[in-house]
């Protein structure tokens, strides 16, 4: 691939590393040899599948359009709590998960699945630069369209020579302020601005997303002020906050918070979406002008969208105002299996790392081995399948660790967790009335579909799992109306312990839509105390207790301080400590680190 000859400076992000012979820049992807820049692992590829555009997200460009997902690995930022932090911090560009495949051949994968174009996702293409730039090329010599998602923290070079060959880009924005960028590992905000109006100038169909962290809202509604004075018609994601690895729990603000400041924003800009919010109203598209919906979305995993509903009309049917998306038309929805497409890989991930954690595993390479056998052998797929029983989970524990010598004590785990169901069977047996559970995550009406995980503990604790009533295949669940949940009469509402709310915002929502069902005249209505104790983590294990605890207290007496103790000294060798918790499935706590 071609690069600038005798250079001194990295010329694809704006940190522009000093680079000497053969030194390799902050990213860990490119090295100076023989006066040229080179990329370290050059058309080698974590992640090929297709996906729904929304999935990306990108939300105002052929909605509904399937594209090809490409991923690496690397990033040129550092971001505390990074979603992608599996692909970005922990896989090394030797590693046997990653395909090689040339650019012609990712063009011949895309044709032949069907897809309308190409999209770098998860990982930033800045770490991967000549790789995209070549997929790029080729990507419209074949009238495919061609798109990222990136920091955008590109060198005015390397902006404009790839402004040449997208379509579509979505901007993540770290904060409106130089302090946000420097805790990244970067300067300022300056260039991602610059950038952002060179994409924007070129004519390129951009959104912009946000991580909203609580406190952040003056940020945001200056970034907001910003936008409108570019266009007030470009899309504005705002991003809830999910504390991650080292990020403190704190900082992830209520469901309730994030819609208020949509509210705000929707003053400033004419599209304002919220992501991680699952049943929020903000995912769908608005006319300005009168406030139809022209497009209805629901949540599809962390960062995701899935469009339930859409016009194939650029202008408002009760108005006649124009919207502005492009390329609307009548298009087949296309569904991403199991944990295939966007982020919910890197949450697979992280589930088996939880396992290995949880097993005794504590060296980064140990856990890297176990998910290239893995990946190299389409266990995600299997995975997805394998997670969702709690006799297959158990299973799954002695397998992973089996493939890194940990099976011994991958053995008293599993072992111990089963004698702690075993005394929870037993128990339930003599309960006479189970009352009926209704198992949600974020809002009121989002109703986790029949198959999740946690409707497995619902039964498991005595309970009736009323979401097996309702056939529903979203992921991780779909959006029901006020009727079929009245209809369903809950006695017990469960909310996720990922993706969670406050119970008190959560019992207004329920009297504000007209929710009439037992669990709310009687304010049954619960979540975990601490999360990840219903799915993602063997933690569940707590959870179950937990819910046995709720739904039957005069049977079950478990003390969960006491029980979640036991657990982390156990299998952590660590004490509980409830402040270093946050919504991380494979570290047992925020300070956790590998040895």
């Amino acid at each position: 691939m071609d690069n600038i000859s005798e250079v001194k400076n990295c010329y694809i992000c704006s940190r522009e590393c000093n680079m000497s012979e053969n030194r390799i820049g902050a990213c860990g992807k490119y090295t100076l040899k023989d006066g040229k820049i080179k990329e370290i692992a050059e058309n080698k590829y974590l992640v090929i599948c297709g996906i729904s555009i929304e999935t990306m997200p990108i939300l105002h460009f052929h909605p509904k359009g399937k594209f090809l997902q490409i991923t690496t690995i690397g990033c040129n930022f550092n971001c505390p709590g990074c979603v992608s932090s599996v692909m970005v911090k922990e896989l090394g560009p030797d590693s046997s998960a990653l395909k090689y495949k040339t650019p012609s051949e990712i063009i011949e994968t895309a044709k032949k699945e069907n897809c309308i174009g190409i999209s770098f996702v998860m990982n930033d293409p800045l770490a991967s630069y000549f790789t995209f730039l070549e997929v790029a090329k080729k990507a419209k010599e074949a009238n495919l369209l061609v798109g990222c998602s990136t920091n955008a923290y590109f060198t005015e070079k390397s902006a404009n020579e790839i402004a040449e060959y997208i379509d579509f880009i979505n901007v993540g924005v770290k904060g409106f302020n130089d302090e946000s960028y420097k805790l990244c590992g970067a300067n300022e905000i300056k260039p991602v601005l610059e950038n952002i109006i060179t994409f924007f100038n070129k004519g390129i169909h951009l959104e912009i997303s946000c991580m909203y962290k609580k406190g952040d809202n003056e940020n945001l509604e200056k970034l907001a002020v910003w936008m409108s004075n570019l266009n007030k018609d470009i899309p504005l994601q705002i991003m809830r906050y999910i504390p991650l690895e080292d990020a403190i729990v704190e900082l992830e603000p209520t469901i309730n918070e994030a819609e208020n400041l949509c509210e705000k924003l929707s003053t400033i800009l004419n599209y304002v979406y919220l992501f991680n919010t699952p049943g929020t109203r903000f995912l769908n598209t608005y006319c300005p002008e009168c406030k139809n919906i022209i497009i209805e979305r629901d949540f599809y995993g962390p960062m995701g969208a899935k469009v339930i509903n859409s016009t194939t009309n650029s202008a408002c049917s009760k108005c006649g105002n124009k919207i502005s998306i492009k390329g609307l038309k009548e298009r087949e929805p296309f569904k991403e299996d199991g944990f295939n497409g966007g982020y919910p890989f890197t949450r697979a991930l992280e589930m088996i790392q939880a396992i290995l954690i949880t097993s005794g595993v504590n060296k980064l390479s140990d856990v890297v081995k176990v998910w290239e056998i893995i990946l190299q052998d389409n266990g995600i797929e299997n995975l997805h399948e394998d997670i969702q029983f709690l006799d297959s989970y158990l299973c799954s524990i002695e397998k992973f660790a089996g493939y890194c010598g940990a099976e011994e004590k991958a053995k008293l785990l599993a072992s111990y967790m089963r004698e702690k169901i075993n005394e929870i069977n037993k128990k339930v047996e003599t309960v006479k009335n189970k009352p009926r559970v209704y198992y949600c995550m974020g809002k009121p009406l989002f109703c986790l579909n029949a198959g999740r995980f946690e409707n497995q503990l619902v039964t498991a604790a005595g309970g009736i799992s009323v979401n097996r009533e309702k056939k529903i295949d979203g992921r991780p669940g779909k959006s029901i109306s006020v009727d079929e949940l009245n209809e369903l009469n809950p006695d017990v509402i469960f909310i996720s312990s990922f993706l969670s709310n406050n119970i008190d915002d959560f019992y207004r929502d329920c009297l504000e839509m007209g929710v009439k069902v037992n669990a709310v005249y009687s304010k049954r209505i619960f979540t975990h105390t601490f999360p990840n104790w219903d799915f993602g983590s063997p933690r569940w294990l707590l959870g179950l207790m937990n819910i046995a605890n709720i739904l039957h207290p005069d049977v079950f007496k478990y003390n969960m301080m006491d029980e979640a103790q036991e657990f982390y000294n156990k299998f952590y060798k660590t004490e509980f400590i409830p402040k270093s918790l946050n919504l991380s499935f494979g570290k047992p706590n925020n300070n956790w680190n590998w040895k």
